[in-house]
């Protein structure tokens, strides 16, 4: 069975999804893909204790903290493929941005092949289902330009801005 709770951020309504004890989805309230991964059928519940420390997490973020994905149990939902992008978007430190170039020169570095194509790694980051925590905001263009989020540049600009990244302030 799926399951759905709100939370109320900085940014706007923010949707949370969850299989049993497993984080499955979180998105922006009308963010592009909203939704992905939600089956037709879900129960609202808000007193899962996966909820409870997602949101607890999502507060510590919001503050301006740095807190740790590894206390998270998420369970995207996926292709081999994109599994393997939305583990390498873990990596990236927090508050630090990468290109797709250099995700797709990861990516093929794994899969043992010469190259990978950059839009093919931007379709994977895009589809993301599990928002801010596995970090798509932290992918951008060549020479660092900002391109691209499913839940709009405003909310990248902020989610960048409020880990200390301030290159991209457009102010």
């Amino acid at each position: 069975m799926q399951y759905i709770s709100q939370y109320n951020s900085l940014l706007g309504k923010i949707v949370l999804a969850s299989e049993e004890n497993y984080l499955t989805g979180l998105w922006f309230e009308n963010q592009k893909y909203f939704g992905s991964t939600l089956g037709e059928e879900y129960i609202k519940k808000d007193d899962l204790k996966i909820f409870e420390i997602v949101k607890k997490w999502l507060d510590n973020y919001f503050a301006g903290k740095n807190p740790s994905i590894d206390e998270l149990k998420i369970k995207p939902s996926g292709t081999n493929f994109r599994k393997i992008v939305w583990q390498l978007l873990c990596y990236i430190p927090y508050g630090e941005v990468i290109t797709y170039k250099e995700l797709s020169q990861k990516v093929a570095k794994i899969l043992n092949i010469k190259s990978m194509s950059s839009q093919a790694i931007g379709g994977a980051v895009g589809h993301n289902p599990i928002s801010i925590i596995i970090p798509c905001h932290r992918v951008v263009g060549t020479n660092k330009k900002l391109v691209g989020y499913a839940g709009g540049l405003d909310k990248k600009i902020k989610l960048l801005e409020l880990e200390g990244n301030n290159i991209y302030n457009l102010k």
